[in-house]
């Protein structure tokens, strides 16, 4: 059997990507996913953007929709007590390790299931013993070199948020972002031809009718 190939596109502070693992379940037989840590921060610079949580309005939103799909999957979430915090250093553990997807899988229970936000010196060294990854890695040159590499490619390939489903097709790759594209990333891996269909291909001809400045 040719396995498929999708790319997950991670940040330890995205709640949904927690959420996100526990789908995974769903997917078909012959797709296997690899975990690729990115930092959200730059991506939201590249673009232009806001994260969720840095918006007052949306921010109790926010967590309050990520729990409740996080209860509809059978996660019993916990926030960590402070969000967003910085995840650059755990981050760097992930990358510089290569993790699997069950060391991902630690790493979000320790944030999301612990509520602990792995931002101090203290909660870092408990993280990288809870995840089993190398706490100097954190400040090692390569680490921080693959995370930037995995970050600018994510960018390269159209990533503007996490979580991020990146397949490769024969002409490129599609993105589906966030929890709730599930749905139809699960969809398109039963019928990879559904967007080159109406009522979904008219849509690349769609132009921009205003632009805010």
């Amino acid at each position: 059997m040719t396995l498929r190939t999708i790319d997950f596109h991670y940040d330890l502070i995205s709640p949904f990507a927690h959420v996100a693992l526990k789908r995974f379940g769903e997917l078909p037989a012959d797709v296997a996913v690899r975990p690729v840590p990115v930092l959200l921060g730059a991506i939201l610079s590249h673009w232009g953007q806001r994260g969720p949580a840095e918006i007052s309005a949306k921010r109790l939103h926010t967590y309050r929709l990520s729990v409740f799909l996080g209860r509809k999957y059978g996660l019993d979430m916990r926030f960590p007590p402070r969000h967003p915090f910085n995840p650059l250093k755990a981050l760097r553990l992930l990358a510089g390790s290569d993790a699997d997807l069950a060391t991902v899988q630690r790493a979000f229970d320790f944030v999301f299931e612990q509520g602990r936000a792995p931002d101090t010196d203290e909660e870092l060294a408990a993280f990288a013993e809870a995840t089993g990854l190398p706490v100097s890695l954190a400040d090692d040159a390569a680490a921080k070199a693959a995370l930037r590499a995995s970050t600018d490619r994510a960018i390269e390939r159209g990533v503007f948020g996490v979580p991020s489903f990146v397949c490769q097709t024969a002409s490129g790759h599609e993105v589906f972002w966030g929890v709730d594209a599930f749905d139809m990333l699960l969809a398109w891996l039963d019928d990879e031809a559904m967007f080159d269909r109406e009522p979904y291909r008219h849509l690349d001809a769609v132009t921009v009718g205003i632009e805010r400045k």
